[in-house]
């Protein structure tokens, strides 16, 4: 009896060496994926709740990562996965991902030589020696007397990481509201109040400028930026970019040898700066802002909801001869949701031309009101959607209107009282 025992486990077991020779057991694969938002921070690693190897398919992938490489970046983020069956034949696993690492496609292999012997297709991208795209070098050991961290080891590399969020909103039930109105808002830099807007200089939290800051967050923080007031649709940043330092144009270099042959045609892309702006320039900003009485709490809230730059862009239209006539008009170059600028406005300081130690951060002066704006826009008795530039064509009346919007809707606040 025990002979035959071993003879059978020895016979099952080589059928299994068998089987296993021949092709069986769970399948595995790898691949990579890659993050499809264009920016320098290194994000978090992926994760997927399975992998279907059917259709190749991941399930809850992380947002913003996807199996296709992004389109129009130098530079982008990948990372590299693993997956086997959980058993043999059930076609499902779940995948392992490695950390992210920077794919550069700036240093990919030269593109092929036509049958003239010139190299076609190479470009030089010069588009990063523009403004928009300054580096503000931080400060080493310290900016002000209080940087005592800058002089522990290793400590400074801890200060710059430091993580401050903005504190979240009072919770407000629709059903509790008694009143809204959408109010469009728009701030001149020019005015005295408003000078902290358009301050031009640096410290460790990088340019100061409030067009700056915008940009960057769009550039290097993953923020999101829209066309317009509902946030509908996403703008690139090199739309944004292209619309400040002018068109993308294209120039041809020849490079000749010794002898004076060609030798190759290189394309050159670059900003044609003539029919841009200066970042100086863009000093007006419109808010949109949701002013909400909830009755429960017995209090007008002013929420902002957007925030968008506006540059003073040339124009080009034919006028009444039909030949082209130069104009200058305001034009919003882009808007970003507020709420998902405010964890970057906690950690930026605001310039106080006061006093040094009296600088808040830009959450806290957006959060107080500390600016003073127009209203140029109201959802109030406004069936059509109209600015007030729209219906009123002086411009001191239109401002009289604004101080009237403001005045309905402080009454309406006071009148709800009863002394």
């Amino acid at each position: 009896m025990k002979k035959t025992f071993l003879l059978f486990a020895f016979i099952t077991i080589g059928c299994n060496l068998i089987f296993a020779q021949w092709g069986g057991g769970p399948a595995t694969e790898s691949g990579e994926i890659y993050f499809v938002v264009n920016t320098t921070t290194q994000p978090a690693k992926p994760k997927a709740t399975s992998y279907k190897f059917a259709n190749k398919n991941f399930v809850a992938l992380s947002a913003n990562w996807s199996p296709s490489a992004p389109s129009g970046f130098k530079k982008y983020w990948k990372s590299k996965f693993t997956v086997t069956e959980t058993r043999e034949g059930s076609g499902t696993g779940t995948p392992v991902f490695e950390s992210p690492v920077l794919n550069d496609t700036t240093s990919q292999a030269p593109p092929p030589t036509g049958n003239n012997g010139l190299q076609k297709g190479k470009v030089i991208d010069m588009t990063d020696d523009v403004e928009i795209n300054k580096k503000v070098l931080k400060s080493l050991r310290g900016e002000h007397t209080s940087d005592n961290a800058y002089r522990i080891a290793d400590s400074a590399q801890k200060v710059f990481n430091k993580k401050v969020l903005a504190l979240d909103y009072e919770f407000l039930r629709e059903d509790d509201w008694l009143f809204s109105e959408f109010i469009w808002r728009e701030i001149d830099g020019r005015e005295k109040f408003n000078q902290t807007f358009v301050f031009k200089g640096d410290d460790n939290s990088g340019d100061q400028r409030f067009a700056s800051i915008l940009l960057n967050s769009v550039k290097n923080d993953s923020v999101w930026a829209f066309t317009e007031d509902r946030f509908t649709e996403r703008m690139q940043y090199k739309e944004i970019a292209s619309k400040i330092n002018g068109p993308i144009d294209t120039s041809f270099k020849n490079i000749k040898d010794f002898n004076g042959d060609l030798v190759r045609v290189d394309t050159v892309l670059y900003f044609n700066a003539e029919k841009g702006v200066m970042l100086d320039s863009i000093y007006k900003f419109r808010l949109k802002e949701q002013w909400i009485f909830d009755k429960e709490s017995s209090r007008l809230y002013c929420r902002i909801l957007g925030v968008c730059p506006i540059a003073r862009l040339e124009k080009k239209a034919p006028d009444r001869n039909g030949n082209d006539s130069t104009y200058m008009v305001d034009e919003p170059l882009f808007w970003i949701y507020y709420p998902d600028l405010r964890n970057i406005l906690a950690v930026k300081k605001v310039y106080n031309p006061n006093s040094y130690a009296g600088r808040g951060t830009w959450d806290a002066l957006f959060e107080d009101h500390r600016y003073s704006g127009r209203i140029i826009k109201t959802s109030y008795d406004n069936p059509k959607s109209k600015y007030i530039q729209q219906l009123i064509t002086n411009p001191l009346f239109r401002l009289l209107e604004g101080e009237n919007i403001k005045t309905r809707i402080f009454n309406y606040e006071q009148s709800l009282w009863s002394y």
